[in-house]
């Protein structure tokens, strides 16, 4: 599998604002977290990265939601690295990355970290660009090359699925939704009801998707074979014992017989 790393760090967002269209992406990203975000009960929850930290989770049922920021982020909040989580393993309910992974360095370094800090049955909400709708064709274009999401990665959903699925993850479900060009201040959206039939039909057009997965830990537990090892050995005084009790009864047998034939002859 290629390596997601890379030597130039990407341009990282402060807001939605920064994107173009972002308020557009950022409502579509958080009505679904927000109803997939219901399944997640717990303690903490993490908010990760500037972006997520934006999202309104107001259905889900963890109270304590934690907004981190990396430090080049003015945001009000814990203040560390998405490649460096600063709380204990198996700690966190949940976590929603919020296209987080597409202006990551290392996403890889990321969901490890993410994976290490989740409770056993923990779940991760992942949101990303679609690098096969006209936002993704719209990067390679010669237009706009100051705007910042000409850095975002657009990583495909089956490439993250597949990182979680080596991590151990159990993807539960995936939705699709924007149907946008993104680059390009459109006048005009198109209605909710072109958007979801789009979304149905044609879901390789949408220009965001999210994930859902839960952590699995399989327990390790012991299994007794069923067949016994016989030795290929005996020990000397059972070989002795054996043959003396041979012996003794040979002997009894053959005066047995001996006194069968005297009553005979008599």
């Amino acid at each position: 599998m290629k390596s997601a790393q890379i030597k130039k760090v990407p341009r990282y967002p402060v807001g939605w604002s920064d994107l173009p269209g972002g308020e557009s992406v950022r409502l579509a990203v958080q009505s679904v977290s927000d109803e997939f975000s219901q399944r997640i009960f717990g303690y903490h929850f993490v908010k990760l990265g500037a972006l997520s930290s934006q999202i309104a989770l107001k259905q889900c049922a963890i109270g304590h939601q934690i907004c981190q920021t990396p430090a080049s982020v003015p945001h009000t909040g814990l203040i560390a690295a998405s490649t460096e989580l600063p709380y204990v393993e198996n700690s966190i309910d949940g976590f929603l990355l919020a296209n987080e992974l597409d202006f990551a360095q290392d996403p890889h370094q990321i969901l490890r970290e993410v994976d290490r800090c989740l409770t056993q049955s923990g779940y991760v909400i992942i949101s990303g660009f679609n690098p096969y709708s006209l936002a993704g064709l719209g990067k390679y274009l010669p237009e706009r090359k100051g705007n910042i999401l000409h850095d975002a990665r657009f990583f495909s959903s089956h490439r993250v699925k597949d990182w979680l699925n080596l991590l151990g993850f159990e993807v539960i479900e995936q939705r699709r939704m924007l149907f946008s060009m993104l680059f390009f201040n459109q006048r005009r959206s198109l209605p909710a009801s072109w958007q979801q039939k789009l979304a149905t039909y044609l879901p390789w057009c949408t220009s965001v998707y999210v994930i859902i997965a839960r952590k699995r830990v399989l327990p390790m537990t012991t299994i007794r074979p069923k067949w016994k090892l016989s030795p290929n050995f005996r020990p000397v005084g059972a070989s002795m014992y054996q043959r003396e009790n041979t012996a003794l009864s040979t002997i009894s047998s053959s005066a047995g017989n001996a006194e069968l034939s005297d009553k005979q002859v008599k």
